[in-house]
């Protein structure tokens, strides 16, 4: 069964003391999942937030249509100039991000501490 996708937004510090903002998702991400997943993106303010986390550690399955929806965000995000990069995704979905060549435009990390390390 399908669960409604989640959304939240928070503001982290990294150990150099860059700022962050990570969209924190939960659920499922398929087509349905476009205002949590585009719709959260397009509301960050592309002129001072330059580092982008996706926090994907409480998203249980993830389709084709919602990693085109993944596709999208770092799309934009890469038109803006920012740096995206993801963490939380189980193995499975590790490797088809791999496939499908996401790890070109965001690094994958195991949790929030490995990625912030690399910010």
């Amino acid at each position: 069964m399908q669960t409604d996708t989640k959304s939240r937004i928070d503001q982290v510090g990294s150990p150099a003391g860059n700022p962050v903002t990570v969209l924190r998702f939960e659920g499922d991400i398929s087509s349905a999942s476009k205002e949590a997943v585009i719709g959260s993106y397009q509301g960050l303010s592309k002129a001072t937030v330059k580092t982008v986390l996706l926090d994907f550690t409480k998203v249980e399955y993830i389709n084709s249509s919602g990693i085109a929806l993944v596709i999208q965000l770092l799309m934009e995000a890469a038109n803006a100039g920012q740096k995206v990069l993801a963490f939380g995704l189980s193995p499975h979905f590790q490797k088809v991000f791999t496939m499908v060549g996401i790890t070109k435009y965001a690094g994958l990390f195991p949790d929030q501490a490995a990625a912030l390390a690399t910010v």
